[in-house]
C-alpha cells in the first residue's frame, strides 16, 4: 500500500488502477485528519482511491533521518512521518473501509510537495492550518497557496463539518464561472443536497445625471437584469444534473459577505479562484479570498479553466 518517494515524484501504481485520485495532506494535526474524513468521503462518492500525503522536509535540512544511538528503535524523523500517514490511514479506514488507500511520504516543504501531489489529481483536500499554525492566522499559508496556485480544485476543510444544510454556490454570471457551478452541482449531486446559487451585486440602476428617475424602477430592472443572468449561468449545467434541486439566491450586496452568512448553515460553499473583473495580477480573487478566511463551513476553491 504504501509509496514512499525520495522526492523524484508521486508513485501511484500501488492500488486504484490509474485512476485520478482524490489527495489529501497528512501532518497529524486535527486539522488534517478532519481532512481526511472528508478526503475519504469524496474518494468514497467520486468511486476514486485516496491518496494520503505528507510532506517530509528534514532531508532538505540534512538531520539524521533514524533514531538517534540512545534512543528506541523506532524513533528518529521518519519513523514519525510513517507513524503519521498510519495514523491518517486509520483515520481513512474507521471512515469508509471501502476506499482504497494510497499513501506517499514525499520529500519537501508542505504546499509544493501538495502542489505536485494535486497535479494527477481530481481533488486536492487540506486542512485550514497545520501543526505550525499560527493562532492569530485566519487560515494557514498552506492552503492559501494551494488555493492560490494550484490547478486542481482544493477542498479547505474549516469551519464546521455538517451531513445537512445546503452546498452553496457563487456564480457572478461570467464565462469563467462555469466550472465553479459544475463542480458545486456534482458536489450537491454527491451529497444529495440543495443546491442554493447565489447572486450578488452592488450597482444601484443607472441614469443620467438631473434625470428624473424612479429608483424603485431602478433597482427592480437591475435585480431581473441580474436574475436573467444567474439564469442563464445555470442553464448550462442543470440539464446534466436534473436531480438536483436548487434555488435561486438573489440579492444586492456584497458577494463574500452574502456567501460568508449562508455558510453558516451551509454544508460546502463553493467559489471561483478568480470572479467577474478579476485582476489578473492577483493569484486568487477577492471574493474567494474572504470566503476561504472568514467562512464558516468547508470551502471548495475552483481553477479558472485552462486550455
Amino acid at each position: 500500500m504504501n509509496s514512499l518517494d525520495a522526492g523524484a515524484g508521486p508513485a501511484m501504481n500501488t492500488e486504484g488502477g490509474g485512476a485520478r485520485p482524490v489527495v489529501v495532506g497528512a501532518d497529524g494535526s486535527a486539522s488534517s485528519l478532519a481532512a481526511v474524513r472528508i478526503a475519504t468521503r469524496e474518494a468514497a462518492w467520486r468511486h476514486l482511491p485516496l491518496r494520503i500525503v505528507h510532506a517530509f522536509i528534514w532531508p532538505l535540512m540534512h538531520v539524521t533521518m533514524g533514531p538517534s544511538e540512545a534512543g528506541p528503535g523506532e524513533g528518529g524523523l521518519r519513523h514519525d512521518a510513517e507513524r503519521t500517514l498510519a495514523e491518517a490511514v486509520a483515520v481513512a479506514r474507521e471512515t469508509d473501509p471501502s476506499v482504497s488507500v494510497l499513501t506517499d511520504l514525499m520529500t519537501g516543504a508542505p504546499s509544493p510537495v501538495l502542489l505536485r501531489a494535486a497535479r494527477d489529481a481530481d481533488l486536492l483536500v487540506i486542512g485550514d492550518r497545520g501543526l505550525g499554525g499560527f493562532t492569530g492566522l485566519l487560515v494557514g499559508s498552506v492552503a492559501v497557496q494551494c488555493t492560490a496556485h494550484g490547478r486542481t480544485p482544493v477542498l479547505v476543510v474549516r469551519g464546521e463539518e455538517r451531513s445537512t444544510g445546503p452546498v452553496v454556490v457563487g456564480a457572478d454570471g461570467s464565462p469563467d464561472s462555469v466550472p465553479t457551478i459544475e463542480a458545486a452541482f456534482a458536489e450537491a449531486e454527491m451529497r444529495k443536497a440543495e443546491l442554493t446559487a447565489v447572486h450578488s451585486w452592488t450597482r444601484a440602476g443607472g441614469h443620467a445625471h438631473g434625470e428624473h428617475h424612479d429608483h424603485k424602477h431602478d433597482s427592480a430592472t437591475v435585480a431581473e437584469e441580474e436574475g436573467h443572468l444567474l439564469e442563464q449561468a445555470l442553464a448550462q449545467v442543470r440539464k446534466d444534473h436534473p436531480d438536483v434541486r436548487t434555488r435561486e439566491h438573489l440579492v444586492r450586496g456584497r458577494p463574500a459577505k452574502v456567501l460568508i452568512e449562508l455558510s453558516k448553515q451551509a454544508q460546502l460553499v463553493v467559489v471561483g479562484a478568480h470572479g467577474r473583473g478579476g485582476l489578473t495580477g492577483l493569484l486568487l480573487g477577492s471574493v474567494s479570498h474572504q470566503v476561504l478566511h472568514h467562512a464558516y463551513c468547508p470551502v471548495l476553491v475552483v481553477p479558472r479553466a485552462t486550455g
